[in-house]
Formats: C-alpha cells, sequence, structure tokens
C-alpha cells in the first residue's frame, strides 16, 4: 500500500506544479503554437478539470484500500490524454513537449497500474487500513 500512497503523491504533486501556470498562459501558448486559443472555454475548463483530478490523486494516496475503486478512472484520467497526444502527434499536429506530457500521463498511468493491483493484496486484510 506505501508503493500506491507514494505514486498517487507524485502524481498529484506533479499536476498541482505544472498546471497553475497554464491559467496565465493562454496568450503565450497561441504565440508559441498557433492559432490562438479561440475557445477559452474549452482550454479553462481542461485545467479546472485536470487540476481537480490532482485533487482525487491525494486523496486517493491518503487511503489507497479503501479508494481503490476509483483508482480505474485515474488511470482512465491518465491514459485519455496520452492517447489524445500520440494520435494528434501521429497525424503531425501537436508541438513535440505535449508528445512529452502524452508519455509522462502514460507513465502515470501505468502506476497507477501496478499501484492498483499491489493494494489488491493489501486490501484484503483489515490491518492495512
Amino acid at each position: 500500500m506505501k508503493f500506491a500512497k507514494i505514486v498517487f503523491w507524485i502524481a498529484g504533486l506533479w499536476g498541482a506544479l505544472i498546471l497553475p501556470p497554464l491559467y496565465f498562459m493562454s496568450n503565450a501558448i497561441g504565440r508559441i503554437h498557433p492559432p490562438t486559443i479561440t475557445h477559452p472555454e474549452f482550454y479553462y475548463g481542461f485545467i479546472g478539470v485536470a487540476f481537480a483530478w490532482q485533487l482525487a490523486f491525494f486523496v486517493i494516496g491518503a487511503n489507497p484500500a479503501r479508494l481503490r475503486p476509483i483508482m480505474i478512472p485515474a488511470i482512465f484520467e491518465k491514459c485519455s490524454f496520452a492517447a489524445a497526444a500520440f494520435a494528434i502527434g501521429a497525424q503531425g499536429g501537436v508541438p513535440q513537449e505535449l508528445l512529452a506530457d502524452g508519455a509522462i500521463d502514460l507513465f502515470f498511468a501505468v502506476l497507477f497500474l501496478l499501484a492498483f493491483f499491489k493494494t489488491k493484496a493489501a486490501s484484503s486484510n483489515p490491518a492495512n487500513t
């Protein structure tokens, strides 16, 4: 269970550090990677939902055995962004740093999956809850 705690806390911390600056970068992103952002509600909505998941990672990390079922949507959250980044990247339509972000999310998805399976054995032991 310690593995799951560490993985989810690191994931939450990583996201909590990299997401908030994006709130102040929409104009810069439009200049660096044109075109400009034409639907800010989607841009800011993405950041908000992604940040909410970082808070969920901290909650999961606080008690992985009890919150083990929530690890499944957490894995999907990481895979969905990675899949989108790689699919768009395969078409040549995504900046290299976005591919790196997709790779980081895929890495966390694998760690979340490992945490899910490692926590299963711990969750069956009442002494570990």
